[in-house]
């Protein structure tokens, strides 16, 4: 090996920037573990994985749902911890009160700063992905260790104990939310559409709100999601960005991702998580040859 690419080696162990996601499989690839990890690969973050469930699903809906055991779920993230580190965690579809309760137990102990939790809920076409029962469980071990928390305007409602028909009601359920613990709240305005031009998230941070917003997309491929903007926020995260940069830039991910639809599939197909990067690269001069 020449001590050129020795050095560069070394330069490049110096630190890697690692994500652990804790989700479902989705069999077709566009949300859940799937997104997740083609997420962090594309912003340049070593991903790794805790499976939770195992789902049965395509663009056109899921028609099966397999848990995992709880133990299996934090041995994956014990078994992570203990040899590669971590220095940002996600949650996804967690699915039953047993599951959450083993995750926040791990990530309670190894007392990781950066948890970014996506209360997943609902799938596109509507299948079940927490059981009714799991939310008070979520609510009361998983929010407490959170920094940020990503959910949509149902699963805010869900958390919050309030319907959000207006700005300020969407205000007051990031108030609620924030209370349970997280450090930062951003309620995802893809469900209200109201404005037909632009998306506007609601970011509070206990203090102060702030609105981050992207041209509306009318398109029906939109699977994956939230899984996907919440892994972005994770991989920047995991890579030092402070919270508010983290969302702003997860947001531009998403937004690219949505924007450059790939079209796959007969009902709500994936999007392009590897649009940002291509924009990019397209933006960047070309490099003089040596």
């Amino acid at each position: 090996m020449s001590d050129t690419i020795h050095n560069r080696l070394q330069d490049e162990q110096v630190h890697i920037p690692r994500a652990l996601t804790i989700a479902g499989s989705d069999s077709g690839g566009g949300a859940g573990i799937q997104a997740d990890l083609k997420t962090f690969q594309e912003l340049e973050v070593f991903g790794m994985s805790a499976i939770t469930a195992v789902t049965v699903q395509n663009t056109l809906g899921v028609t099966g749902v397999y848990p995992l055991p709880p133990e299996a779920c934090a041995a994956q993230i014990e078994a992570v911890s203990q040899d590669l580190g971590v220095d940002a965690v996600k949650t996804g579809m967690l699915f039953n009160a047993p599951i959450i309760e083993a995750a926040a137990e791990v990530i309670g102990r190894y007392k990781w700063s950066s948890v970014v939790v996506d209360p997943v809920m609902i799938a596109k076409g509507g299948a079940e992905l927490l059981q009714a029962e799991a939310v008070y469980a979520l609510k009361h071990k998983l929010l407490p260790l959170a920094r940020v928390v990503t959910p949509n305007i149902p699963e805010a409602e869900a958390l919050a104990g309030i319907e959000i028909r207006t700005p300020e009601d969407r205000k007051e359920a990031a108030r609620r939310i924030h209370s349970l613990g997280p450090a930062f709240v951003v309620i995802k305005g893809g469900h209200d559409e109201e404005d037909s031009r632009q998306v506007t998230d609601l970011v509070y941070d206990g203090d102060v709100f702030t609105e981050l917003s992207g041209r509306r997309i009318h398109t029906v491929h939109t699977h994956g999601t939230g899984c996907t903007f919440s892994a972005a926020v994770t991989a920047w995260l995991a890579k030092g960005a402070d919270p508010l940069q983290a969302m702003t830039e997860g947001r531009a991910f998403i937004q690219a991702a949505i924007e450059d639809s790939l079209g796959l599939g007969g009902g709500h197909g994936p999007t392009n998580h590897w649009a940002y990067q291509r924009r990019l690269a397209r933006r960047q001069p070309a490099q003089p040859r040596s």
